[in-house]
């Protein structure tokens, strides 16, 4: 069976520009990291229920890809797509770490709606996976359009791309899961404060490379005082910024 890569990525600049309902929108610069990512495949097995294999610290009925599939047999009626998984295992090689603001579980969910549409010819576009996927994470749709690149709005579901290589990152890890719901929490209790759209417009139209030798880690990332005021065990690093609600830091390498 074909492999297929699911990228990481890296917030260069993440910036909360007010709510819908209970969720906060955004303006952000995704960019994908080509050094870091998961992989995925599928394996004949034996039993009929739906069997991802990797490691992974939650049950099957919270994995993003067993959503990922739910939402995709919802829209599709596939026929074709249950039997399929009847038959076969999703395999997952994991790298990417988990509650660590890279995106994993919504790579990994963005790559097997993919491999689905390729392997059993659903001929579905970009656009109609990119919405099944926004309804799996905020975060999917930036996934399934592959961009190196791109300007991500709304509370995830508007996703532009921007014309620029992936910069060489350098990542750290440290061993603090975190909860973004807890940190996006903290944030709207304690330091909500939106930007405008003047702001957001000048932000999305900055090359990132540029934006990182401008900006420190607090004026990048919004959630970023939010994660250490939910965490005391986060200390902050000089020199290097804060992906998403983290808890990863990163820095450009040379």
């Amino acid at each position: 069976m074909i492999r297929y890569p699911a990228y990481a990525k890296v917030n260069i600049f993440l910036k909360i520009t007010g709510t819908r309902g209970d969720y906060h929108t955004i303006s952000s610069r995704f960019m994908r990291v080509t050094n870091v990512f998961d992989t995925l495949w599928f394996e004949p097995k034996s039993t009929p229920e739906f069997e991802i294999r990797g490691r992974f610290d939650c049950e099957t009925g919270s994995n993003t890809i067993y959503k990922a599939y739910k939402n995709l047999l919802a829209v599709t009626h596939s026929d074709a797509l249950a039997t399929f998984m009847e038959r076969y295992a999703v395999c997952v090689e994991k790298n990417i770490p988990s509650f660590a603001g890279l995106g994993g579980g919504s790579s990994d969910a963005a790559t097997y709606l993919h491999m689905c549409n390729q392997e059993l010819d659903l001929g579905l576009t970009v656009e109609k996976l990119a919405h099944i996927g926004a309804n799996v994470g905020a975060d999917v749709p930036f996934f399934v359009y592959g961009y190196d690149s791109a300007n991500v709005r709304g509370i995830g579901e508007v996703v532009e791309a921007y014309d620029e290589s992936p910069l060489n990152l350098e990542i750290v890890t440290p061993d603090i899961p975190i909860s973004t719901p807890a940190v996006f929490r903290f944030y709207r209790e304690h330091l909500f404060h939106p930007i405008d759209a003047d702001e957001a417009n000048r932000l999305e139209s900055t090359p990132s490379r540029e934006l990182l030798a401008t900006l420190n880690a607090k004026e990048a990332n919004d959630l970023y005082s939010a994660a250490l005021g939910c965490y005391p065990e986060l200390t902050e690093k000089e020199g290097w910024f804060f992906s998403g609600s983290g808890s990863s830091f990163f820095r450009v390498k040379g």
